[in-house]
């Protein structure tokens, strides 16, 4: 007797397609063969399948049987093919065919019950591009699945429950289909623009990241309000696009971070990891299979990182690549995997270690070979990727007491959002994601601007590369104040950025 079922694995954000095939045969009384290049947890499945059927009130087979996981040449890991193995030995005792175009996924209590798994979301949207019509997932991780608009998905409290429905005895309703009027919208940040005080060279560099999204670096004195600007900017952000709130919960979904209630959130990601983070916290890693790191986390959103010079400079030298490519690609010793990482980096620092370099009233006691071994921390071709570079100063405590004066994040927020919509509109991205012969195309210089960012540039040393993030930061600049061309003030601007000494 066969019995046979489709589910799939993930490889990161990738799904690849298992066949399971049951076959109750003959001699080896009570033997259960698991074949198919099986992980540990997968091979542990054997007894929790055993103990689930017989629970469930099926019957279990009394002779040999093998379950095979094809194609034999991929290494199937985690929980999720439990119930499509218990399925396909239920299946091959009834005689009966697995409906078409189906899929099966989830991990199976000992009682029966179908449990949550990482990743279903990543799974459902996988199988739904290889034709898959019908998705039987865990009842708690319905609603993430729900999200692919061309699944039908069967939601499974139990074993039983879902062999019920496959013989025609007691049919499952599928999941009502979560839409975009479902949703949460996004909440206002609690951190407000208005009440920063003073700092306007800051917001203003602030508006420009938040608008083209240009990395930000800020360096200065200990309670100048860094942290408080870097907390400011998901407040004048606009809300997450359906599609990239789709790939954001995709991450979180192989995090198993979804809430089962509300799994597509609006707001962009917020990540603040401490500078004691791991190259594989920061990056991704892990045994096996690499999972997602806070650069991941971060996707669509912003990756705050706060006292960037205590970082440990290996992991600050791995952020090179992906802050050039928005993706970064993790070798481990279960394959390669690749995870998205287009974020808006906000990082702070003092300009020496004990903060004070630079201050008008508090001397600072730091030697100058301490500031170079610390300032040396922060390598030059990280320095070069990052757009503006902003010096922030002490703030006058008379203006800490008196109410504060300054634009709210709601108006500066509709800037940012009329100056991407003309991005988007213009060139379909960002300008910060331009590459150089598209920037030439669609962001021409006028002569004079063209003389003024030469100029400056060849005094001040720029590099290729830092030539054209100041271009950008232009072209950013223009577009807020609602300019057709980049005049000569916008590249002054953006020079202004470029050009600052962060250890000021």
């Amino acid at each position: 007797m066969l019995g046979s079922v489709d589910s799939c694995v993930l490889a990161g954000l990738d799904v690849r397609r298992v066949h399971v095939e049951a076959d109750i045969g003959r001699g080896d009384p009570g033997k259960f063969f698991l074949v198919g290049l099986a992980a540990t947890t997968v091979k542990e499945a054997r007894e929790r399948v055993r103990s689930a059927i017989r629970n469930s009130g099926l019957e279990f087979p009394r002779t040999r049987l093998t379950v095979n996981l094809a194609p034999a040449e991929m290494r199937k890991e985690g929980t999720g093919l439990e119930l499509p193995m218990a399925v396909a030995i239920a299946l091959a005792f009834a005689h009966k065919p697995a409906p078409p175009r189906t899929a099966f996924l989830g991990e199976l209590a000992l009682d029966g019950a179908v449990r949550h798994v990482d990743g279903v979301l990543v799974a459902a949207r996988g199988l739904s591009r290889l034709g898959y019509q019908r998705v039987f997932v865990p009842a708690a991780d319905a609603a993430e699945a729900a999200l692919v608009e061309e699944l039908e998905v069967i939601p499974c409290a139990s074993l039983i429950a879902v062999v019920n429905h496959l013989l025609g005895i007691e049919p499952i309703a599928p999941s009502s289909r979560m839409t975009v009027e479902d949703t949460t919208p996004a909440p206002d940040s609690e951190h407000d623009l208005s009440e920063v005080h003073g700092q306007e060279e800051a917001k203003r560099a602030l508006e420009v990241a938040a608008a083209g999204g240009h990395h930000m670096l800020m360096s200065g004195p200990p309670g100048a309000g860094k942290t408080m600007l870097a907390r400011c900017l998901p407040g004048i952000l606009p809300p997450l696009e359906l599609a990239e709130a789709l790939e954001v919960a995709q991450v979180r979904s192989l995090l198993g971070e979804l809430p089962r209630d509300g799994p597509l959130d609006w707001a962009r990601p917020f990540r603040a990891p401490h500078h004691g983070v791991s190259m594989a916290g920061l990056i991704g890693g892990g045994s096996g299979l690499a999972l997602p790191g806070e650069i991941s986390r971060a996707h669509h959103g912003v990756l705050f990182l706060d006292e960037l010079a205590e970082f440990q400079t290996p992991v600050l030298q791995a952020l090179r690549q992906p802050i050039e490519a928005g993706r970064v690609t993790i070798t481990r010793s279960g394959g390669s995997v690749a995870y998205p990482s287009r974020f808006t980096l906000i990082a702070a620092t003092n300009p020496c270690p004990c903060g004070w370099a630079g201050d008008g009233i508090r001397a600072c006691s730091c030697t100058h070979a301490a500031i170079d071994t610390y300032l040396r921390r922060l390598s030059g071709p990280l320095l070069d990727r990052i757009d503006l570079q902003v010096a922030v100063r002490r703030v006058e405590l008379e203006l800490l007491s008196a109410q504060p004066e300054g634009e709210r994040s709601a108006a500066v927020r509709e800037r940012v959002v009329i100056a991407r919509r003309r991005q988007l509109e213009r060139q379909g991205c960002l300008n910060a994601q331009l590459k150089p012969a598209r920037l030439r195309q669609l962001a021409a210089l006028a002569p004079a601007s063209r003389r003024t960012l030469e100029r400056w540039g060849n005094q001040r040393g720029l590099t290729a590369r830092g030539f054209h993030r100041a271009w950008r930061v232009a072209r950013t600049s223009a577009d807020l104040d609602g300019s057709l061309e980049i005049e000569e003030n916008h590249i002054l601007e953006a020079l202004g950025y470029r050009l600052q000494d962060v250890a000021a």
